[in-house]
């Protein structure tokens, strides 16, 4: 008996010995968790023994656990390389069809030739599908799908809206609008241009001539062409007939075809008062809209009813410091932006802590792709190894609770980190030592009982 009991507690060591050999060698395993022998005794014992005198008969091991405590976070230059700080596992598949669901901790992800984000088994990592403003339109694991970086381009938006905040000359000489030519500068007073897009993202210069009117005081009229050519203005909605402004204050009409303009007024004080259309009619927003482009200038295949908003005020019966102005100084333009945007390319990736997936491209764009899934278990001891550093559901780990990162108990993902093993390499260096010790204890136990036996044996 006493051979059984001493072999165990060889088994026993033996088992420590090859547990912390295990973790000595993933001490630079990304995502590796460490393991821990447990043991239990072995006692037997019949019904009629006696339980006073019994002795026991060695040691088994219950269970090999694993640990799952936080390792130590390895920064990178990688966007691509993911950490979860807290509880969680990121979830993959072996192939976009599959619903066989593998969970890990270790965060070295790539793309793959389809532009899918891998981890070094090629397996495919899972995202909950995204609205347009970022939120999560669904959170299961039976909703997810693998995350794919886009390889398109961003998409063009077309000007829709050019806003403008400039101080015009009140000390220059009035000019005849009736004079107008935008190939001679000195039958106007100041122009200005600005870059736009069309629908299919390619660029044109719409400039603005301002003409201080010589039949009105402290009014201007206002102008405008894309690509040199002239462009007819309405009203606030787009809906006015494009022509010739109305009458102004002292009776003159401004009559140039094909040159229709729009009308800016201002106060003695040289604060901004009235914005009216091409028909004389007052716009209360300090907006005026051009009648659609057309062909020309839009010659390229895109839109050609593309109609532009023209700000020059957000409230137009309050001076405001980001009105225009008119006051004895040079012409000065202090504000000119429009919301067009150019065809983009992709320029980077970024990850939030919520584990929101951003494209960012080149005309300054971001489009939300996926949000990377998060899984965890009511035990996560009770998951089963599949190797790779990945895990398996299990009866005894529960079932996988899908969630997304920093809600309710789920962690924080760290983009360009890694979470290192969580071996602590000196104290398994001293499990070692411990382990070596018990099993010399008990090869030596074997060779007292040895030697006992080989006594009873030389007995005469």
């Amino acid at each position: 008996m006493s051979f059984n009991i001493a072999l165990s507690g060889v088994a026993a060591a033996q088992k420590d010995l090859d547990t912390t050999a295990n973790n000595i060698a993933n001490v630079n395993t990304v995502g590796f968790k460490e393991s821990r022998a447990e043991f239990g005794d072995v006692y037997a014992a019949s019904l009629l023994s006696g339980s006073r005198t019994k002795v026991g008969d060695g040691v088994l091991t219950t269970e090999v656990a694993q640990q799952f405590s936080q390792g130590s976070l390895q920064f990178t230059i990688n966007a691509l390389d993911l950490a979860v700080t807290g509880t969680g596992f990121f979830a993959t598949v072996p192939d976009q069809t599959s619903r066989d669901f593998s969970f890990t901790r270790a965060g070295q992800f790539k793309l793959n030739d389809d532009n899918f984000v891998v981890n070094s088994n090629g397996d495919h990592l899972l995202g909950f599908p995204v609205n347009v403003d970022g939120t999560s339109s669904s959170v299961a694991l039976s909703t997810s799908s693998p995350v794919r970086i886009p390889d398109s381009s961003g998409s063009p938006t077309a000007t829709s809206e050019v806003n403008m905040r400039m101080n015009l000359p009140a000390a220059v000489a009035d000019v005849d609008p009736l004079l107008f030519n935008p190939q001679d500068p000195t039958t106007y007073n100041a122009s200005t241009s600005v870059t736009i897009y069309d629908s299919l993202g390619d660029s044109h210069v719409m400039t603005y001539y301002f003409m201080k009117d010589a039949g009105a005081t402290n009014e201007w009229l206002v102008t405008a062409s894309v690509d040199d050519v002239p462009i007819a203005i309405t009203d606030d909605t787009g809906s006015g007939t494009a022509g010739a402004i109305a009458a102004n204050t002292v009776g003159t009409t401004f009559a140039a075809p094909g040159r229709p303009a729009f009308r800016m007024v201002f106060g003695p004080g040289g604060d901004f008062q009235a914005i009216q259309n091409s028909q004389g009619t007052p716009q209360p927003t300090g907006n005026v809209t051009t009648m659609p482009i057309g062909n020309p200038p839009i010659t390229n295949g895109a839109s050609i009813t593309e109609q532009i908003s023209l700000g020059f005020a957000l409230d137009a019966l309050n001076a405001t410091p980001d009105e225009p102005t008119q006051f004895a100084s040079n012409f000065e333009v202090t504000s000119l932006e429009q919301n067009g945007l150019p065809v983009g390319r992709l320029t980077g990736i970024e990850i939030g802590v919520d584990g929101l997936v951003r494209a960012t491209f080149s005309n300054g764009t971001s489009t939300p792709i996926s949000r990377i899934a998060l899984a965890r278990f009511a035990n996560e001891q009770g998951l089963t190894q599949a190797g790779n550093t990945q895990w398996k559901e299990s009866i005894s780990s529960g079932e996988a609770l899908a969630g997304e990162a920093t809600t309710g108990t789920f962690g924080s993902i760290r983009s360009s980190a890694l979470e290192q093993a969580n071996v602590n390499l000196t104290t398994e260096l001293i499990d070692m030592i411990v382990a070596q010790r018990n099993f010399q204890a008990n090869s030596r136990a074997l060779e007292v009982n040895n030697s006992l036996n080989q006594t009873i044996l030389n007995i005469r």
